[in-house]
């Protein structure tokens, strides 16, 4: 991306995450604290707000680093933030995501009963995500972090998660990932082909217009909820050898299973996309940007080349006939790998802890990502595929179905278990660099929110 005109978003104000070009590939550390003491969380708040790198000048090369950091709603009650000011919190934040696991389709294995300590317990305050380009400088933002940390007893640290990107981009199961994901207006950010015009900047970050034409509700007052988002930040482990052993069991060849791996995600291993490359794989169009996202759907109605259940179609509709306005229910994706890798070709489990930790930045947590996946992965309603759930991710419970849309006769596979199983997960307000002094700043435990 280049920056191309004059940039209205505060962006040395807004959290570099937001649009910033990570290193590629990188590592990294998720750091999750507990606040014990209110005063150590808010002089935790102040010194992060010197290290805590903004969306300044992101059209630039990557940094080596990149140090940024979010509360969840409880985590903003241990640094005693007011009332006034917590209850102009969306309700689905205040609410955090264990509350929401029905509704978002967290439930048998994936219910918070099953979930990882801390998560879901509201042990979980404050995460702190470092992300580098190799060992060396990620040494030296931990070290920083550390010493951000330092003598302040009343802070705990109650989980960390390692992670990662391969070289190749590509996670767990194999496919490249990251590769769609929607311009922010007034970023200065060229779209790349095929990636549809710009979303207006309310849709991502709080203060700003959204898609409808209003302002998001934000949190009180404006220091706090001005230039800020929500994050979703989910632990999703991948059953990849049964993933492998599913399409085994549903091919008669290699080459079938490699196109029907293909259906079933909407993209080729490489990223290229299935509309594009509708046989086989075409790494060239993959690793291409200026090509491997430039397609709509409309040339493929009836779900011939990519059926419409396929998780990229479901993903992100474009232009596919729907209920409901796409860019509505967009996000910024930020998800990373963790875990080793399973070997090709190995059909059994061997037992290690790996997959995703999905991360996506929006303004509005009930329209956009718990919409995404209650209704665009965990139902069929909105693209006429009735209760049929998103194969890769969804809620299945080994009776799930996948449709393959052919002629003369559709192919049905039944047996669809679930492939993703959901380890943890919180919410996050992501906030200002403004914010985050304000919150260091006990004054405004005197002021009215407003």
């Amino acid at each position: 991306m280049t920056a191309t005109e004059a940039l209205p978003l505060e962006l040395d104000e807004i959290q570099g995450i937001v649009l910033r070009t990570r290193p590629s590939p990188y590592v990294g550390t998720y750091i999750l604290l507990r606040v014990d003491d209110p005063g150590a969380g808010r002089e935790l708040m102040g010194r992060l707000a010197e290290l805590v790198d903004s969306a300044a000048n992101w059209w630039q090369p990557p940094l080596p680093a990149l140090l940024n950091v979010g509360l969840t709603f409880r985590g903003l009650e241990a640094l005693q933030v007011p009332p006034a000011s917590l209850n102009t919190f969306p309700e689905e934040f205040r609410q955090g995501m264990a509350a929401r696991a029905d509704f978002i389709g967290d439930t048998g294995d994936s219910a918070p009963a099953s979930w990882e300590p801390p998560f879901g317990t509201g042990q979980v305050h404050v995460v702190l995500s470092l992300v580098a380009a190799d060992q060396e400088s990620l040494a030296v933002v931990l070290e920083r972090a550390r010493q951000a940390r330092a003598q302040l007893p009343g802070l705990q640290v109650v989980h960390r998660q390692e992670l990662y990107q391969l070289a190749s981009g590509r996670t767990s199961f194999g496919y490249k990932d990251g590769i769609s994901n929607p311009i922010v207006e007034g970023s200065g950010a060229a779209y790349p082909p095929g990636g549809g015009p710009a979303l207006k900047a309310g849709e991502f970050v709080l203060g700003y217009p959204d898609e409808t034409g209003n302002l998001p509700p934000m949190p009180a007052p404006d220091v706090l909820g001005r230039n800020g988002t929500f994050v979703v930040w989910r632990k999703l482990h991948t059953h990849v050898a049964a993933f492998r052993r599913y399409l085994r069991d549903n091919a008669t060849s290699p080459e079938e299973e490699s196109l029907l791996a293909a259906k079933i995600v909407g993209r080729w291993p490489s990223g290229a996309p299935l509309i594009l490359a509708p046989e086989h794989d075409d790494p060239d169009l993959g690793a291409d940007e200026q090509r491997n996202n430039d397609f709509v759907y409309a040339s493929d109605p009836r779900g011939l080349v990519c059926p419409h259940g396929a998780h990229a179609r479901r993903a992100n509709p474009r232009d596919s006939e729907i209920i409901g306005d796409v860019d509505l229910h967009r996000l910024i994706r930020r998800s990373t790998s963790y875990g080793p890798p399973l070997p090709a070709g190995v059909l059994d489990d061997d037992g290690a802890d790996r997959g995703i930790v999905f991360i996506a930045l929006n303004a509005h947590l009930n329209r956009q990502f718990e919409f995404v996946k209650s209704q665009w992965f965990n139902d069929g309603n909105f693209t006429g595929l009735d209760e049929e759930k998103d194969l890769l991710t969804g809620d299945n419970d080994g009776g799930g179905i996948f449709t393959i849309p052919h002629h003369p006769v559709r192919r049905r596979l039944h047996g669809v278990e679930r492939f993703v199983t959901t380890r943890g997960g919180e919410y996050f307000f992501l906030p200002s660099l403004s914010a985050l002094r304000w919150l260091a700043d006990s004054k405004w435990q005197d002021q009215p929110a407003g």
